[in-house]
This record gives C-alpha cells, sequence and structure tokens, in this order.
C-alpha cells in the first residue's frame, strides 16, 4: 500500500499540510488553517500546520498526531490501515470519511 494514504483512506500527497509542510509555504499554512477552523470549529494556528503524512515518519499536525480516532484506532490495532480490518464497513469512526468520500473508500479497498 502506498504510505502516503492515511489510515482513513484520505490522500496524504494532496493534503494541504503536508504540501505546506514539503514546500515551507507560510501561506498556504496560513490559508489551511483558517479553512480546517471554519471547517471544525476550533482554533487551528498556522503554526500547527506541519504535517509529513499520516503514517509516515516524522512531524504531524496535533489532530493527526494524537487526536485523530481512527488512526489511535488503526494504531491500537496494529492494522495499516483500516481496509486491513473486518470491521472497516460497519465502522463508525471511519464512516465519518467513508461515507462522504468514495476515493478514502476505493484507496482503503484497493491498496
Amino acid at each position: 500500500m502506498k504510505k502516503l494514504i492515511a489510515y482513513c483512506g484520505l490522500d496524504c500527497e494532496t493534503c494541504d499540510a503536508r504540501i505546506a509542510t514539503l514546500n515551507n509555504d507560510d501561506e498556504l499554512r496560513k490559508k489551511t488553517a483558517k479553512l480546517w477552523s471554519q471547517m471544525n470549529g476550533v482554533e487551528i494556528t498556522p503554526e500547527m500546520i506541519n504535517c509529513e503524512g499520516c503514517r509516515m515518519d516524522g512531524v504531524k499536525t496535533p489532530f493527526c498526531d494524537s487526536l485523530c480516532p481512527i488512526r489511535q484506532c488503526a494504531l491500537g490495532k496494529k492494522h495499516e490501515t483500516c481496509g486491513s480490518c473486518a470491521e472497516m464497513e460497519k465502522c463508525q469512526t471511519v464512516g465519518m470519511v467513508i461515507s462522504n468520500n468514495a476515493q478514502a473508500l476505493n484507496n482503503l479497498k484497493n491498496n
């Protein structure tokens, strides 16, 4: 499986946080922090927008590192991704992503 596919099936390669980190792009960090703050109803600062990928070694956003329930579950069960979990199709935790994102579900089923 491609290492830049997150535990939930999202593609970290296309994530603005990862792109901003790799390119040290402070404008993209600001834009991403503002968007994510609005989407999630919490304050996310540009300084928090540093991530090299959910399953990669290196820096992660505070959410991805320790707050994401999907990542914590997969790590706890020692799964490469949710795609290797027999409960994926009925799981409410990863269901937050795969019910709204056909590409993420496809990534989990086919990688």
